[in-house]
């Protein structure tokens, strides 16, 4: 699962490289009959919490280019 979809949100722009989920360390195929519960479980590897450098929120819709912190990967 992808972090644009992984609250389900639409699909936007990519967000940062350093922005993780819990959903990135569980390998298996995503299953629609589970309701997803990784919905703003987030957190920047920057700070190793829910906030950014910058004091902003970690999230998929948030970590983008607008950002100093930014990093395309």
């Amino acid at each position: 699962m992808s972090p644009a979809t992984a609250g389900g949100r639409g699909a936007a722009a990519r967000p940062c490289r350093c922005l993780r989920w819990k959903g990135m360390y569980v390998e298996a195929e995503p299953d629609p009959l589970v309701p997803n519960t990784s919905a703003g479980l987030y957190w920047c590897i920057h700070t190793m919490n829910c906030l950014g450098p910058d004091g902003r929120v970690a999230e998929p819709a948030a970590c983008s280019a607008r950002r100093g912190c930014f990093e395309d990967g």
